[in-house]
């Protein structure tokens, strides 16, 4: 309370990259897909808003921009046209979350004087611990596979389909 300012109140809001190596790019202004893939042609870029378990991932066309306050992810093509697993989700918003927390405290101590404390969640190529990390992010996150475990003691580990358990907060 007080006359404290925030720096988030006074930031631009950009279209956010999460690039392959789990760094962030962000741009200020609308800009082309086909301008971000020149940079690397290996890589397919996909809207976060779009993607969802078991649909295929589907790649944004060169000609279209990148919004701001929209969040991209930058995939390998052998991705393009696969479906999503959920531990493949799970992954990926692991991934993001670590390079906005990132994000979010670079340079803000020096600029406006506040702290923040961020989580850092390592981000490892695709590997056995990167999946069981994943897995657990996902029981974790609201998701469910109908109460099923796979019966190795206690019901702590669940395998089986996933779906997402999401309701409605009455206000």
């Amino acid at each position: 309370m007080g006359i404290c300012t925030s720096c988030e109140s006074a930031s631009v809001v950009t279209a956010k990259l999460i690039l392959e190596d789990g760094r962030l790019q962000e741009f200020s202004c609308p800009v082309k897909a086909s301008y971000v893939l020149q940079r690397d042609p290996t890589v397919f870029i996909c809207n976060s808003d779009e993607m969802d378990f078991g649909d295929v991932v589907s790649a944004l066309a060169g000609d279209e921009e990148l919004q701001p306050g929209q969040l991209y992810f930058a995939l390998p093509l052998c991705r393009l046209k696969r479906r999503l697993q959920a531990e493949e989700m799970a992954a990926l918003a692991v991934k993001a979350s670590s390079a906005l927390t990132k994000s979010l405290g670079s340079g803000c101590e020096k600029k406006c004087g506040c702290r923040r404390k961020g989580v850092d969640f390592p981000v490892e190529k695709e590997s056995k611990s990167a999946t069981a990390a994943a897995d657990r992010s996902v029981i974790a996150g609201g998701l469910t596979n109908g109460g099923r475990s796979n019966g190795n003691g206690g019901g702590r580990r669940r395998s089986g389909k996933f779906a997402a358990n999401l309701r409605a907060i009455p206000e």
